[in-house]
């Protein structure tokens, strides 16, 4: 590994402030492969209106043994969100729609958390993630699979997400928000989202292996298998493929067809002949929506960082970057735009770790920036093994009480007085029953949220799922006699979509 290393330094030094190489590209990657446990990548760059850079590395999947090339599906995840703003823009061009229209003009059932924000919210604000509900606010009606939440469910319950900010103060990242969006887009267009991006975005950019969501892929022969690290080895998952959320994360795609997107995008909305959006909505959606808490640091050296509509925006060595991120369980992606050098970057992996892509785009973009190597594998590497390390002494804390609990036999503690069946307001019904003197947490509408229950401390049970690769067991909270139950994630490094923290059950 240090010859490795040593090659890469190497390597830049000899072209240092010059466009990085295909063999410094595939020697970085490869690190990282190894590094970051992912089996397989693929990277593209755009540059000057053309793709300079397209290839796979690593496999498909770790059973196969199947080879990523440039032209792999991956699930692009919350870099759809790009693709329902740019739908929107279409709208706005056409004169159907206007940022700041209302939303109940469009959807008249859609209710937030008090009258005056239902009434004032607009288009805009379902994408600028400052609606003051908290972080990942709901999406427990979409995450993980296998919920029976629908569209529908989600404009009729987002009334009883409670808010933890004032209105348009505060960024909080939402998902929900773009699911509802996407209705929008069905209401106005006529379309449904799906139908909308495949032929008014898809179909001019002939992103042809492109699909709007998994279910609607013509040819799933090239596509990767979801991976994630359980207890220290790598597995396969279960593919996600609920269509309630593909207006916010459902589209699949390969760093062949999403250059043609990023070219587009660096060319004002045009790609060839075609014409997507005008400028001026292009400006609008790279234009600050809400500001984000921004600390300036080298190498970048950031001054402002913002969201815009469907982007991240921040500045870079004094230029602007347009960016965003995407995850699936088991698959991580990022596109990042440096529009004043007609840079694009994309970076797909087949795993979860967002220090992967991370460590690969920044070695990409430090070349064309003037920025001195800088040894990005082994940076994210200790800050992963640092995060993980602190998570580890919170989830072994709470393990070993557990444990030690089982061995006191001078502990006696009965559950049967938190069994019975709990009801929230946006998330229905759960049901602790026991079952062979053993415990068991189960959902109504979210059937794989399901596990075993063990006692904590007082009044406070944690469940451990039966699914391993969900990596969120949580604390449940018995308050008001046993009557309500309260949840919130046990190790700090928990997906923030598992947000048990806006959950209030009442025991029926």
């Amino acid at each position: 590994m240090k010859y490795k290393i040593t090659l890469l330094g190497l390597l830049f030094t000899a072209t240092t402030f010059a466009q990085i190489t295909t063999s410094q590209i595939d020697e970085v990657v490869e690190r990282t492969l190894k590094t970051f446990n992912v089996p397989g990548i693929a990277v593209a760059i755009v540059k000057d209106g053309k793709v300079i850079h397209s290839k796979g590395y690593g496999v498909k999947s770790i059973s196969t043994k199947e080879k990523v090339n440039e032209n792999t599906l991956f699930g692009i995840a919350s870099n759809s969100k790009a693709f329902t703003s740019a739908s929107l823009a279409i709208l706005v061009d056409e004169g159907k729609i206007n940022w700041d229209d209302k939303v109940i003009k469009y959807l008249p059932e859609f209710k937030m958390y008090n009258d005056y924000v239902t009434n004032e919210f607009t288009i805009r604000d379902l994408l600028t993630h400052k609606s003051g509900l908290g972080l990942g606010a709901g999406d427990l009606m979409i995450w993980p699979d296998g919920s029976d939440f629908k569209a529908n469910d989600i404009i009729k319950n987002i009334q009883y997400l409670k808010p933890v900010s004032g209105f348009r103060t505060k960024y909080d990242y939402d998902n929900l928000l773009y699911i509802i969006a996407g209705e929008v887009i069905h209401e106005v267009s006529g379309l449904t989202w799906n139908e909308f991006v495949e032929t008014r975005i898809f179909k001019p950019l002939e992103m042809k292996n492109t699909g709007s969501t998994w279910n609607r892929l013509k040819d799933t022969s090239n596509v990767i298998i979801p991976h994630v690290p359980i207890d220290g080895k790598l597995k396969e998952i279960v593919r996600y493929k609920n269509q309630t959320f593909d207006a916010a994360a459902g589209i699949y795609s390969s760093v062949n067809d999403m250059s043609k997107w990023v070219i587009m995008q660096l060319n004002n909305g045009k790609f060839g002949n075609q014409k997507l959006f005008s400028e001026k909505e292009h400006t609008e959606m790279w234009t600050p929506q809400t500001l984000l808490p921004n600390r300036t640091v080298a190498p970048y050296n950031s001054l402002f960082k913002a969201y815009g509509l469907g982007w991240q925006l921040n500045d870079v060595k004094g230029k602007l970057q347009v960016s965003h991120t995407g995850g699936l369980e088991g698959i991580v992606t990022q596109v990042t735009l440096i529009p004043e050098l007609k840079l694009g970057i994309i970076v797909f992996t087949n795993q979860q770790s967002g220090a992967a892509f991370s460590a690969i785009t920044n070695t990409i973009k430090d070349s064309y920036l003037g920025i001195s190597p800088i040894d990005h594998v082994a940076e994210f590497s200790k800050k992963v093994k640092d995060s993980e390390e602190d998570a580890d002494k919170v989830t072994d804390e709470v393990w070993k009480t557990v444990a030690d609990n089982k061995k006191n036999k001078n502990l006696k503690v009965d559950l049967k007085k938190y069994a019975g069946n709990y009801k929230d307001n946006w998330f229905g019904e759960i049901t602790i029953i026991e079952k062979k003197g053993k415990f068991y947490f189960a959902s109504k509408r979210s059937p794989q949220l399901s596990g075993e229950i063990f006692y904590y401390k007082e009044n406070n049970l944690v469940v451990k799922w039966d699914n391993r690769y969900f990596q969120a067991d949580a604390h449940l909270f018995f308050e008001n006699n046993n009557e309500t139950l309260k949840m919130k994630p046990i190790s700090p490094l928990t997906d923030f979509s598992y947000d048990f923290q806006d959950l209030e059950f009442h025991k029926l």
